[in-house]
Order: C-alpha cells, then structure tokens, then sequence
C-alpha cells in the first residue's frame, strides 16, 4: 500500500514538473520573440536615425554653401570640424559618466571575473 501511494505521488511529482517544463518553455519562446522584436525595431529605428542625420548634413552642407558662399570644400571642412568637436564633447562626457564609481557588489564581481579570466587564485 505504501508502495502504491508513493508511486502515486511520484507519479504526480512529475505531471507537475511535466507541466511546470511546458509552461517554461512557453515563457522562454514568448521572451525571445519579444527580445528579437525589439532588436529589429531598435535596429530599424536606429538605421532610419542615421538616414535621418546624413540628411541633416546634406541639407546643413548646402545652407552654408548657398547662405554664405562657402565653396564645396569650405563647407564641407566646416562641416567636418563641427563634427569633430560634437563627438569628441560626447566621448569625454560619456567616458566621464562611465568612469565610476561603482557599487561594491559590481566591483567584486568584476574581480572575480578577472581572476577567472587570468587564471589568478
């Protein structure tokens, strides 16, 4: 008898697991469908944002062509330079804002890391 009860609950044990792995895997073909979802529309919406800022520069380039007489190459350099000082701006304050300090927990676990990494004890 005590054989039999704990087949049956063996039994059920595992249609509860059973059920358990479905609903799982469920959940993880849900979150991949939303995950790659949202990668291709980031990625479209980032590809139109590029299109969208060569236009921009298109359209700055020959504004300074025409409104101040600039040659191609003028413009063109100034344009240039312009650009250079926005992304040299935008690198110093991002390395900034990445530069620390970090949490402790995120600190040792970067260590931790390392030594697995390096081989280190």
């Amino acid at each position: 008898m005590a054989r039999k009860a704990m087949g049956r609950v063996a039994a059920l044990m595992g249609s509860v697991m059973d059920l358990h792995v479905r609903l799982a895997l469920q959940e993880v073909d849900r979150e991949k469908r939303r995950l790659i979802s949202g990668a291709l529309l980031l990625a479209t919406g980032g590809t139109l944002m590029l299109l969208a800022l060569v236009a921009a520069e298109l359209a700055l380039l020959l504004w300074m062509r025409q409104s101040w007489g600039w040659s191609w190459l003028q413009a063109s350099l100034a344009l240039a330079v312009g650009d250079l000082v926005l992304a040299g701006l935008m690198l110093r304050v991002g390395g900034a804002y990445l530069s620390g300090p970090y949490l402790p927990e995120t600190t040792a676990g970067l260590a931790r890391t390392s030594k697995v990494l390096l081989g280190r004890d």
